[in-house]
């Protein structure tokens, strides 16, 4: 389905993002590049694997993607499909949040999605072809207690994908743009909490359960795909009907 394909691939170490990389590799994939800060689990994660180029880099330094995508553009020509997976919580009640992780959430969930995309639209638009997915949150749609901070940007992301969808293809350009909205899902974020938690989560989603990064994968999959070609500025929610 990705042959011949580039792919780059954000918070790519662990979780949903590692996840979609090897999906992407798996599927003939020219190159993934996989992107994260963590570079002990990153070069650990893809040992061994041809068509996976982890790289280290902070999605908030905006000179170092420009340099990336600049790169993969002297190799190749082109970004088929990008993947703005990278995204942090810090979580508190308003009264009690701070500057400080109000400005980092911020930061890497709004910022680091916009320098990506700023990055690699223009090279995508140049090729008439691509596709952006951009990982929003259920928190994003209808919001959460105590998470302000995270459900600003994982809105923010929404409209910032509907105005893409807008403006990429406005001359043409066959560049699609949409969002994934997951529910409840296993993953490192989530590994910790108690199992009381845990179980209320599940309690609260029809499905009874809680969903996997392969679930997440599949809508990501679809939707870097040529079988959406049709499909553009929308929010595919997976959320084991958590939010109806």
């Amino acid at each position: 389905m990705f042959n011949n394909k580039i792919c780059v691939v954000t918070g790519a170490a662990q979780g949903i993002g590692r996840t979609v990389v090897e999906r992407f590799a798996s599927q003939s994939a020219t190159m993934v590049y996989a992107l994260d800060m963590n570079a002990e689990v990153l070069s650990k994660a893809f040992m061994g694997k041809d068509n996976v180029k982890p790289i280290v880099i902070n999605i908030c330094d905006r000179e170092a993607i420009l340099s990336l995508i600049n790169q993969i553009k002297s190799d190749y020509g082109r970004v088929d499909v990008l993947v703005n997976n990278a995204g942090i919580t810090r979580d508190a009640l308003i009264d009690k949040m701070t500057e400080q992780d109000w400005d980092l959430v911020i930061d890497v969930n709004l910022k680091g999605v916009f320098n990506l995309t700023q990055a690699v639209a223009p090279l995508m638009i140049e090729n008439n072809a691509g596709s952006i997915v951009t990982m929003s949150s259920v928190v994003g749609t209808d919001g959460n207690i105590g998470q302000t901070n995270y459900a600003a940007t994982k809105g923010g992301v929404i409209a910032m994908t509907k105005s893409w969808a807008k403006e990429f293809a406005r001359k043409g350009a066959q560049v699609r743009a949409n969002c994934v909205a997951p529910g409840f899902i296993e993953t490192p974020m989530t590994a910790d909490l108690p199992e009381k938690v845990l179980d209320m989560m599940k309690g609260k989603t029809p499905l009874g359960r809680m969903g996997t990064p392969d679930d997440i994968a599949n809508g990501v999959e679809f939707l870097a795909s040529d079988k959406s070609s049709f499909i553009t500025g929308q929010v595919l929610k997976i959320d084991g009907g958590l939010v109806l």
